[in-house]
């Protein structure tokens, strides 16, 4: 079992991420708000995340 701490990460996208929580953010990436165990970031993702397509094509189907 490890140790490492996670952060959930979104992008404009608003596309999901595991990132660890001691290393900055990668550029194009902010925090989510929720940092924990990969078990519980991979929980929380499944909770929030429920549409995978990124937020542009989502608004594109929208349109038409």
């Amino acid at each position: 079992m490890s140790d490492t701490r996670w952060t959930v990460l979104v992008n404009d996208e608003e596309q999901h991420a595991l990132h660890p929580a001691a290393l900055p953010a990668p550029a194009g990436w902010r925090p989510a708000g929720f940092t924990g165990t990969e078990d519980a970031c991979e929980s929380w993702v499944d909770a929030h995340w429920s549409d995978l397509r990124p937020l542009s094509l989502r608004q594109g189907a929208a349109r038409t």
